[in-house]
């Protein structure tokens, strides 16, 4: 047996003897109730491979606010709106941090993201420069050009998730360096970008023991850290060589001083020479931006498509839309979206019910507070269950159907203001790419349905089309969608 796996067992059976004969303090504090945890492994055996349903389940037994011991991790779950609210608005202050994941520790990640920083003056300065300098709507407008792209013919079966995902890293790397950075096929160093990305999406997917169970990281009995750390150098290295090409660009005496790029690189070093942020932070926002940019945005379009195409009389009203804003055919602009409203309502019902983060990430408190009269212990991490709140009967009527018109006189948004539909969270660490991706996946979307189409691969009837769920880093299909476009419209 590997010397590793040996020391991970030694040192995990010396830290649960120690949990189990340490004494326990007397208190008369009322913590939320949850099932009873066994030894070791805590309720870990009541999460079975689709978690936020069994999660869901049990809130109907225990409640909205629930306790569970994922290992030696004390784990509260909110399953309500009314709840969330709580936690992400009116007691945001006290639940704003993080666990941090020891996979996000790789190449000292956790230190720069945006996404995994404690509340401080770090992470504030970001949060500024994506809300002030990059994701602005004038920002976005002026560089939308950057993302245009054409529908191309295909009379193959297309894995949708597949498209959808670089078709995303397509419109990222267009907007961030004003280059295609997937289309190329025959592009070595493209090549390896797309599946830098895609391993490290595929590895944060994968739970780690060493997240639930104190034993120290650097065991790393899957080597899922170890994996993880060889991918993030090699993309920091490619992030490198953009930034550096760049840099000599315009120090460059053929270089027009009265001529600027509008994409985020350029943008970035100008802040950089403000001192506001520096080449490492750069780096790390683009991985915190092509991380979570990319399998996010291709999963929601997946699950759209999915449910278009099993619901036929959907499918219908959506290219009557297209057909009478757009024209048939034609390609949409994000100039486009304001006016495709039955679209906007496809994508809503579509995070209602497919939340691509179906816990949202985790909160964690420092120290011990209170919630709605329960104690929330010290180090506690919460998880806010954004499609147990999707799926409530008690907020949505025939919850389980897709209805995108229940959107069409509605003024419920994924904005964060309605706590009832939080597919991208709520308060200060609400996901900063919102308005990027709300341009994004409505042209994907929208592009698809208009340009083509669509049968379903193997004459599939759209009644039998399989909805399981896989949970990784994101809610996917445990089936791809594989699809035919049929025809080009013109």
């Amino acid at each position: 047996m590997d010397i590793a796996i040996i020391c991970a067992l030694y040192i995990f059976l010396a830290f649960t003897l120690l949990s189990l004969f340490k004494p326990k303090s007397k208190s008369n504090h009322k913590l939320p109730p949850g099932p009873y945890p066994l030894p070791i492994i805590g309720n870990i055996h009541k999460l079975g491979k689709n978690p936020h349903r069994s999660l869901a389940d049990l809130a109907q037994v225990y409640g909205p606010i629930m306790r569970l011991k994922l290992g030696q991790i004390t784990t509260i779950v909110i399953s309500s709106s009314s709840m969330a609210q709580q936690v992400l608005q009116k007691q945001d202050a006290v639940f704003a941090n993080r666990p941090v994941p020891q996979s996000t520790r790789s190449c000292d990640h956790n230190k720069y993201s945006v996404a995994w920083l404690p509340v401080g003056s770090r992470w504030r300065s970001l949060r500024k420069i994506l809300k002030s300098h990059l994701f602005t709507a004038k920002r976005l407008d002026e560089n939308r050009h950057l993302r245009s792209r054409k529908c191309s013919q295909s009379g193959e079966a297309v894995d949708i998730g597949r498209a959808a995902f670089l078709t995303t890293l397509n419109f990222l790397s267009n907007t961030i360096f004003s280059k295609d950075m997937t289309d190329s096929y025959d592009n070595s160093e493209a090549k390896e970008f797309r599946d830098l990305v895609w391993n490290i999406l595929v590895e944060l997917g994968n739970p780690n023991m060493v997240d639930f169970f104190p034993i120290p990281a650097w065991i790393d009995p899957q080597g899922i850290y170890l994996r993880i750390t060889g991918y993030s150098e090699k993309l920091i290295q490619l992030f490198d060589g953009l930034v550096n090409e760049r840099s000599e660009l315009k120090g460059s005496t053929n270089f027009l001083a009265n001529i600027s790029t509008t994409d985020m690189l350029d943008e970035l070093l100008k802040i950089e020479q403000t001192n506001e942020i520096d080449k490492t932070q750069i780096r790390h926002l683009f991985m915190d931006l092509f991380v979570a940019g990319t399998d996010t945005t291709s999963s929601t379009v997946e699950w759209a498509m999915s449910e278009i195409l099993r619901n036929p009389e959907t499918l219908l009203k959506a290219k009557a839309e297209l057909n009478q804003v757009i024209g048939k055919g034609k390609i949409i602009g994000e100039e486009d979206i304001s006016r495709l409203v039955y679209l906007q309502c496809i994508l809503k019902e579509t995070v209602r019910l497919h939340p691509t983060t179906p816990f949202l990430l985790p909160r964690q408190v420092k120290e011990e507070v209170e919630l709605c009269g329960y104690t929330i212990p010290k180090n506690s991490q919460v998880l806010v269950s954004a499609w147990a709140i999707g799926r409530n009967p008690m907020l949505w009527k025939n919850p389980l159907s897709f209805q995108p018109e229940r959107f069409m006189d509605s003024k419920i948004d994924v904005s964060g203001h309605d706590y009832e539909l939080i597919p991208f969270g709520a308060g200060r660490r609400m996901c900063p790419g919102l308005p990027f991706a709300m341009r994004m996946m409505p042209v994907m979307l929208g592009s698809l349905i208009n340009c083509f189409d669509w049968e379903l691969e193997g004459g599939i009837a759209p009644e039998e089309l399989n909805m399981e769920e896989k949970v990784g880093i994101t809610l996917a299909k445990l089936h791809p969608l594989r699809a035919v476009a049929t025809g080009i419209l013109t």
